[in-house]
C-alpha cells in the first residue's frame, strides 16, 4: 500500500480508529470524509472572520463619522469666538 490517507496504520493513514487502521476502500473514503469535514469547517471559520472583519471597519468607520462631525462642532465653535473676540 502507498502512503496514501486510509491506507492504513502508519502509512499517512494515522491512526484514525478501527476502519481507517485496517486500510482499504473504506479507510480512504473515511479519510475523504474527514478532509471534506475540515475544508467545510475551515470555510466556515473563514466565513466567521470576514464577517466579524467587516463589522470592525463598519464601527471604525462609524467612530470616524461621529469624531469627524464633532470636530467640525469645535472648529464652528472656535470660529464664532473668535468673531466675538473680533468685536469687542
Amino acid at each position: 500500500m502507498s502512503g496514501e490517507w486510509g491506507s492504513g496504520s502508519g502509512r499517512g493513514g494515522g491512526g484514525g480508529g478501527s476502519v481507517r487502521d485496517a486500510g482499504g476502500s473504506f479507510g480512504k473514503m473515511e479519510a475523504a470524509h474527514e478532509e471534506q469535514y475540515f475544508r467545510k469547517m475551515q470555510q466556515e471559520q473563514l466565513k466567521a472572520i470576514q464577517a466579524s472583519l467587516h463589522e470592525e471597519i463598519e464601527f471604525s468607520e462609524k467612530q470616524i463619522s461621529e469624531l469627524q462631525e464633532e470636530i467640525a462642532r469645535h472648529k464652528k465653535k472656535l470660529s464664532k469666538l473668535k468673531d466675538l473676540k473680533k468685536d469687542h
